[in-house]
């Protein structure tokens, strides 16, 4: 009876019986259970916004591209008429559509490409002007207020301007700001505003 009074002594030292264990198991593994299946439903969604994200990802990168396309190309039409001459292309930083800066390159007539930042006033200004007609073409807007853009502009480059100026108002209504009677002259219509 050794064995027997070994057992029972082993039986008392595993302590009382805990009779609300079987509940408690079923309890956490219920819990388990609801939280396994809101892991799964957050790794689904998880996956679902990826998609997402990858396929805004690629529209973005797609339309950036057709637009900086047909920018290139209006500039690269536009630059000449006001220069007289030269050439002008934009050019991307860096390779990836999502985060790239984009430069303006331009060269007048008899003058090297530079980026846009080595131009006159003058020059800077009338490459601003060729883009902002470049992206008018491309997304047509009903009026275009241009504010004194004429001002750092000589009397040559001002009549190139004009000229712009009249071909675009066939698609754009502009309202112009300026001091300038060269480019009050190839209005249709012009509003004085005086001081008392």
């Amino acid at each position: 009876a050794p064995a027997l009074q070994m057992l029972s002594r082993k039986i008392s030292n595993l302590g009382a019986i805990n009779l609300a264990a079987i509940d408690e198991k079923n309890q956490e593994e219920d819990r388990k259970n609801y939280l396994d299946q809101q892991l799964e439903d957050l790794n689904n969604a998880i996956q679902v916004l990826e998609t997402a994200i990858a396929k805004i990802d690629n529209d973005t990168k797609e339309r950036f591209r057709e637009t900086f396309d047909g920018a290139n190309k209006a500039l690269k039409e536009f630059f000449p008429l006001l220069f007289g001459g030269g050439q002008a292309y934009l050019e991307l930083d860096s390779d990836d559509l999502l985060t790239t800066g984009i430069n303006i390159m331009a060269s007048p007539p008899g003058k090297k490409i530079h980026n846009i930042s080595m131009l006159s006033g003058g020059e800077k200004a009338l490459t601003a002007i060729a883009f902002i007609f470049s992206m008018f073409r491309l997304n047509p807007s009903p009026f275009c207020l241009l504010d004194e853009v004429d001002a750092p502009l000589d009397e040559s480059n001002i009549a190139r301007f004009g000229d712009l100026v009249k071909t675009m108002s066939e698609q754009v209504q502009f309202l112009l700001v300026t001091h300038n009677k060269t480019t009050m002259s190839i209005l249709d219509r012009l509003m004085g505003v005086t001081m008392g």
